[in-house]
């Protein structure tokens, strides 16, 4: 019993540090496109957008659903000499798909920058091919403390890289522009800026180990189809989640411009306007980012009852998993479309593409549904089946693209990235139900967050029809500041009241999430004279 305890104990104790080094992590890589973009306009911010998704996928294939594999290989064997084979095989063969990556990447950028319909993309994508170099020895730095359970080491480096990297793509930008560089070279400073923040997470976990990775003394058996294998397949099917973001800025990149253009519009248009598309990137991240984190620190606690009593013990934290991220994810959702035009000039100078945006944001709710389902499956060993319907639904956006985009522009793009997230949490859900067949959430709960959100919707429009009478005169930035803020306040406290009032989540469910101490003490308060 005290050694399962302790287990218990040491395996919440590492996911939780993951948990708030990888919610820094999103926090930064969302919060700093925002100055950047204020630096460099809407078309130096779709020069980067467009570079991006090709150093961010290696990046997360190979630093996270590799790590993961490499972790579990490790932890199957106690033999050192095995251990070290396999890291010796899982560094050989990452070391080799880097190599061929990085030359791909390098040689192939001309032609890549010409799909997208801008050669001068070319020199960014040449600098972003650097980065492959470095993922091997992310991946089998962080599989192997992962696998000893040293979880300090791997948050250290993701903050340590994340933060170094946002800090020399904003001074690196500021220098540039004060310099009269062109959106171009800046664009290529700011792709080094991830370079060398991968870098310097290597530096960083070389550092802390105590053990340098060494070749065995003598051969060891391993099944070496099998360990490439999984390197390869279930390293995919990991990451596929985290991937699936960069997948549709991806197809974006190659669609967006090319489409716009073909339609009509004026290159410099066409560009300006898929930079004010690409503002929906940070607003979606940090919308998404409550949610996804609320239902992440709960998922460890699945994986983990998931082995015991056939999974049955699990249920409670797959059924609050579900439940926090519709509650969570629509308020985002819809509370962040309620604001648009203000966030939009707030953040970003102007109101260019709000409607878009709006339509854009609506995305929060589906990947609060599509991420934690699936780290659900995941965690309950049924990965290969997400994986698959993440990529159903790129195929969908991509297709819509085609369709949309000709005909309503950026707005059709946005509309195509909820298409395809819809199909996906549709699969996932019909999926879902056929392995658990119990139902997630009554019908009251569905009823109770309706008339929370139209509560919500009502007090923000109107707040912003009284502060537009006191914020005339101001610049425009200050007014949607006085405007937003007090909104957001206002929304989230009439939308958390009704919700703690209907006890849609008791008070033992808030308690499991992170700050939910203080929610389940005002339930407890405002629901007294019911009970």
């Amino acid at each position: 019993m005290a050694a399962s305890e302790w287990n218990m104990k040491t395996f919440m104790k590492g996911a939780s540090i993951l948990t708030i080094s990888a919610l820094i992590v999103k926090l930064l890589g969302a919060v700093y496109r925002v100055p950047f973009q204020n630096l460099v306009g809407d078309k130096g911010f779709y020069i980067y957008q467009q570079v991006y998704p090709f150093i961010g996928i290696f990046i997360i294939w190979t630093t996270y659903g590799a790590a993961v594999v490499i972790s579990k290989l490790l932890a199957s064997t106690q033999i050192p000499e095995e251990r070290r084979a396999i890291l010796k095989l899982s560094f050989v063969y990452l070391g080799v798909l880097s190599i061929i990556a990085f030359i791909t990447l390098f040689t192939g950028a001309s032609w890549i920058a010409n799909l997208m319909g801008d050669p001068e993309l070319a020199p960014l994508l040449q600098t972003g091919a650097y980065v492959l170099l470095v993922m091997p020895f992310l991946a089998v730095y962080k599989g192997t403390f992962q696998s000893r359970g040293e979880m300090v080491p791997i948050a250290v480096s993701g903050v340590g890289e994340q933060g170094i990297r946002v800090a020399i793509i904003l001074i690196g930008t500021w220098i540039a522009v004060q310099s009269g560089a062109s959106l171009y070279e800046t664009g290529t400073i700011a792709v080094w800026g991830a370079v060398i923040g991968q870098t310097a997470g290597v530096v960083l976990l070389f550092l802390w180990s105590r053990k340098s990775v060494k070749a065995p003394a003598i051969a060891f058996p391993i099944d070496k189809r099998k360990i490439i294998k999984e390197l390869t397949l279930i390293s995919l099917s990991v990451s596929a989640s985290s991937l699936i973001l960069l997948l549709y800025q991806m197809a974006d990149a190659f669609t967006v411009l090319n489409l716009l253009s073909n339609s009509g519009v004026h290159e410099e248009i066409a560009m300006t306007a898929k930079g004010v598309y690409d503002r929906g990137q940070p607003l979606v991240q940090l919308g998404s980012l409550i949610a996804t984190t609320l239902a992440m620190a709960i998922v460890p606690l699945i994986s983990y009852h998931t082995t015991m009593s056939g999974g049955r013990s699990a249920w409670p934290f797959v059924r609050l998993t579900f439940r926090v991220a519709i509650l969570f994810g629509w308020a985002a959702a819809v509370g962040l479309a309620a604001l648009l035009p203000q966030v939009n000039v707030l953040l970003f100078e102007t109101n260019e593409g709000s409607f878009a945006l709006a339509v854009f944001c609506v995305q929060i709710f589906w990947l609060s549904l599509v991420l934690p389902l699936c780290a659900i499956l995941q965690g309950a060993g049924l990965g290969k089946v997400p994986a698959w319907l993440l990529l159903v639904g790129l195929a969908v956006k991509i297709i819509a693209n085609v369709l949309l985009v000709p005909q309503f522009g950026i707005t059709g793009a946005a509309f195509a990235g909820n298409i395809g997230f819809a199909v996906t949490a549709a699969g996932l859900i019909v999926y879902f139900k056929r392995k658990w067949p119990e139902r997630l959430a009554p019908g009251r709960f569905y009823g109770w967050i309706l008339l929370a959100t139209v509560a919500m919707v009502g007090v923000v429009e109107l707040w912003l029809w009284i502060s537009s009478n006191f914020t005339q005169g101001e610049s425009a930035r200050i007014a949607a500041a006085l405007s937003a803020f007090p909104a957001v306040v206002l929304g989230a406290m009439v939308f958390l009241i009704i919700i703690m009032k209907s006890r849609v989540l008791a008070e033992k469910d808030w308690y499991l999430l992170p700050f939910g101490k203080r929610l389940a003490r005002g339930q407890l308060l405002l629901t007294k004279k019911r009970r």
